[in-house]
């Protein structure tokens, strides 16, 4: 519901839509183009590809970025290594349709309810880059492999003076998990010159399936130390920070910041060795 967001997830397009995947994160909240690189919980890919890749649309018009990112990602399994991908990004958006990494938006709602207020909504179809190898880790050799899958649903997005709030509602279409997530993210984008920061706080709820299929232990899988483990439902919760530095109008470059806390629902489970999950991303876009 990021989201990342990334969501997951921002510079002046992110200020006008705050619908990311949010918390994100939030799912990160942040969270996520990159979001693949920094995925947290709670999160969605558009926080890294979007971000000042458009600054409002007007009339039928579109615009669109490119540009290339790396970013490193804490995971929570036991004697998992850190997760480093680079990936190249691509942000397109208009009247009807976004598209921001592996997020894509269809746009149905855009009323605006009162002096610098806009409520936005659309439904979403997302890539969501969670799960492992039992190769990954010793900790999980012999554990099937889980999968990350497409997930789609329905977001909102209320903009204010004040902040922007943002809630999204997705469910495993891939049938791996076959679970759901719902997530929460507010964010603020404060602009000092050709510098804008963008702080950002979430939550996301993450339904029975969704956390005993990520971190649950199958009864065929349990081994001496590695008793067999259910997950239930939880909320994971998401901070982060979005820094934007734009060289000249088309040249931006960004660095995004997040951390997300897992609920015990997951972290006793015995293959989870972390409850907070630090990431960074840091990457350059050209905006036509």
């Amino acid at each position: 519901m990021n989201p990342d967001t990334s969501s997951p997830t921002r510079g002046a397009a992110a200020a006008r839509s705050p619908m990311r995947t949010t918390l994100g994160t939030l799912v990160g909240a942040v969270t996520a183009g990159v979001l693949s690189i920094a995925a947290p919980a709670v999160c969605a890919q558009s926080q890294v590809a979007s971000p000042s890749a458009s600054e409002g649309l007007a009339g039928g018009s579109s615009q669109w970025a490119v540009g290339v990112g790396i970013g490193v990602r804490e995971r929570a399994y036991l004697d998992a290594d850190r997760k480093v991908n680079a990936l190249p990004l691509l942000f397109y958006e208009n009247r009807y349709v976004r598209f921001a990494g592996t997020t894509v938006e269809g746009k149905l709602l855009n009323y605006s309810l009162a002096p610098h207020q806009r409520l936005t909504g659309g439904l979403l179809l997302k890539w969501v880059p969670e799960g492992y190898k039992g190769s990954d880790s010793p900790a999980l050799a012999g554990m099937a492999e889980r999968k990350g899958g497409v997930m789609g649903g329905a977001g909102l997005g209320w903009q204010t003076p004040v902040a922007n709030l943002g809630l999204e509602w997705t469910t495993d279409l891939s049938s791996h998990s076959k679970g759901q997530r719902l997530q929460l993210q507010v964010d603020r984008r404060f602009q000092m010159g050709a510098v804008s920061f963008t702080p950002r706080l979430g939550a996301a709820w993450m339904d029975r399936k969704w956390v005993d299929y990520y971190y649950g232990v199958r009864a065929s899988e349990a081994l001496p130390g590695r008793p067999a483990y259910q997950g239930d439902a939880g909320v994971a919760l998401e901070a982060g920070l979005r820094m934007d530095y734009a060289i000249q109008r088309q040249h931006v470059i960004f660095l995004d910041l997040g951390v997300t806390h897992l609920p015990k629902e997951a972290t006793n489970s015995p293959i989870v060795e972390r409850s907070n999950l630090p990431r960074a991303a840091v990457g350059y876009l050209y905006r036509f």
